[in-house]
């Protein structure tokens, strides 16, 4: 009997990854067959960072670049960059900067239907490599699904430069997989969730990479952002082989997700994950205790104080945070946790 079975992946093409690499911009982007105009999209102060060199870069190799710069990552500043992407005839999109200006970019290439290329100015998250993106939708943010970047120049000169918070919390995301990837498995066996195995394995190497080389991790360092930045790609391709954030999202991310909802100020995606793959391991009977001391080491928060965020708020996400995409099951499940069993939680691994 011949199966039907058929499946579709996108994955980067082309990525480029070193000192100064974005002078290689335009050249990446003719390996690509990419021609014309192109929108830079970038943020205010990723502009003098990184955003203009690319577009003088792009422009000396003979494309038309218009900067764009976005304020915050949400569906007015999508419909503004399809709108001039559209008046434009725009070929492509490059997206210069942080999680907001890339999602942003990636958003609207999607909706217009060109080619999006990512240029990250810190290694925070792995959205810089995926096919989702955290939009705010009225007072929350939402996960969107769009295309994953046909390239990615990881400049690790300008990476290094970025503040260090901002790496540890990249560093923080990616240690999550490993929870993430438990949630899966317990998808796989309680609701015959679709799986796949391969991106699981890609994910949780990433996770072991990293974490065999967090003593490499340093602040001012470009091999640090060589590690980090590498890391957080191949978690951004191992969720674009599953067809979705499941090898790198689970109730972790729920967590944090909440955190972002009901917290007066969050903290950065990346550390309340890693805070929230604490809790989650503990709920799985895994060693939360090797995944506290792995952030402590890398210098990611692992406790509500680190966050800035009250125990209070902490407890309340945690017994609320199944209401986030409540169709993606995990340790959590379907009812949640009570007050009491938070809060039992959240003392027991010195959260609060």
């Amino acid at each position: 009997m011949l199966s039907e079975k058929s499946k579709s992946m996108k994955l980067p093409r082309n990525v480029l990854i070193g000192h100064k690499v974005i002078e290689r911009s335009g050249e990446l982007c003719q390996g690509l067959g990419l021609k014309g105009r192109v929108i830079v999209a970038t943020g205010p102060k990723t502009r003098k960072v990184a955003g203009q060199w690319t577009a003088d870069t792009l422009e000396e190799n003979g494309y038309e670049p218009s900067i764009i710069e976005i304020q915050k990552a949400s569906h007015s500043e999508v419909d503004e960059v399809v709108k001039i992407g559209k008046n434009l005839e725009v070929d492509f999109i490059i997206g210069v900067g942080g999680g907001k200006v890339i999602d942003v970019a990636k958003v609207a290439s999607s909706k217009i239907g060109t080619p999006f290329i990512s240029v990250p100015t810190a290694a925070s998250h792995d959205g810089i490599a995926s096919g989702r993106a955290s939009i705010i939708d009225g007072e929350d943010k939402v996960s969107v699904e769009s295309t994953p970047p046909n390239g990615i120049i990881a400049d690790t000169y300008i990476l290094a430069e970025a503040p260090w918070k901002l790496t540890c919390a990249g560093c923080a995301d990616i240690i999550s997989n490993y929870t993430a990837i438990k949630d899966w498995e317990l998808a796989r066996k309680l609701r015959n969730d679709e799986y796949s195995s391969y991106a699981a394995a890609l994910s949780k190497m990433t996770a072991e990479e990293l974490a065999a080389n967090r003593d490499s991790i340093k602040k001012g360092l470009e091999e640090s952002a060589w590690i980090v930045v590498k890391s957080l790609i191949s978690s951004g391709v191992a969720m674009s082989i599953a067809g979705s954030s499941r090898p790198a999202s689970g109730a972790e991310h729920k967590f944090s997700h909440m955190l972002d909802r009901i917290a007066p100020n969050p903290a950065l995606h990346g550390e309340q994950c890693g805070v929230g793959s604490i809790m989650m391991m503990y709920l799985h009977g895994g060693d939360w205790k090797d995944l506290k001391y792995i952030l402590k080491e890398i210098g990611a928060p692992v406790n509500a104080k680190e966050l800035n965020i009250k125990p209070e708020t902490i407890i309340k996400a945690l017994t609320k945070a199944h209401k986030i995409r409540p169709e993606r099951y995990t340790i959590l499940g379907n009812e949640g946790l009570t007050e009491e069993a938070a809060k039992k939680l959240a003392e027991e691994t010195e959260v609060i």
